[in-house]
C-alpha cells in the first residue's frame, strides 16, 4: 500500500492515531461538486451510504491510471486504485460526518472494476480497498460483506470505483 500521513486538519482521535500508526495520509475530499440531484454521503438516522467514489489524488482530483484491469492497467495498480478510492471515501466521510470514530459497523463495499473481459481478477483489485477498511476499523467494527464485480466502463476511464453502507455509532 501506499503510504500517506495525516493531515493535522484532521478530527478524529483513535482513528485518526490508527491512520497515523499506518502512515496514512487522507486527500482532501473529491473535488467534484455532487450535483442537485445526489449526494456523494446520505445520512438517514445511523445508516450511511456512500455513493461511488473513484480514485483521487491527495488534493481530491481524479487519479490514473486510466483504462482497463488486465489491459492498460495492471492488477496491482487495480489494486492501488481501490485503496486510492477508499481513502476518497474516508475524506468524504469526514467531511460530511465529522470524525471517523463516529463510525459503528461497516456494512458494505460494492466494488465495480472495469476490466478486459479475460480479466477475471476483480475480487483480488477490490480487496484492496476491503484490507483498507479492515486495517483502519479493526475486525468488529471493519468487518463487511462486498461486492466485486467487473463493468465494462467506469466514469473518466477510471479502472475502479467503489460504494458503500456503514452505520454510525448511537449517540450517547
Amino acid at each position: 500500500m501506499s503510504q500517506f500521513i495525516l493531515p493535522s486538519k484532521a478530527t478524529d482521535t483513535v482513528i485518526a492515531g490508527r491512520l497515523s500508526e499506518l502512515g496514512i495520509r487522507l486527500p482532501s475530499p473529491w473535488a467534484i461538486t455532487p450535483t442537485a440531484e445526489a449526494a456523494f454521503v446520505r445520512v438517514i438516522g445511523c445508516r450511511v451510504l456512500i455513493s461511488g467514489h473513484v480514485p483521487i489524488d491527495d488534493e481530491g482530483g481524479i487519479a490514473g491510471p486510466f483504462g482497463r484491469v488486465g489491459g492498460a492497467v495492471s492488477e496491482e495498480q487495480g489494486i492501488r486504485a481501490a485503496e486510492r478510492a477508499m481513502l476518497g471515501i474516508f475524506a468524504s466521510l469526514v467531511r460530511e460526518i465529522g470524525s471517523l470514530d463516529r463510525i459503528g459497523a461497516w456494512v458494505q463495499l460494492f466494488g465495480m472494476v472495469c476490466a478486459e473481459p479475460s480479466f477475471k481478477g476483480y475480487p483480488k483489485v477490490i480487496d484492496g480497498a476491503s484490507r483498507l477498511v479492515n486495517q483502519v476499523f479493526g475486525p468488529i467494527v471493519g468487518r463487511h460483506s462486498r461486492v466485486a464485480i467487473a463493468v465494462a466502463g467506469l466514469p473518466f476511464d477510471v479502472p475502479v470505483e467503489v460504494q458503500a453502507e456503514l452505520e454510525l455509532r448511537p449517540e450517547a
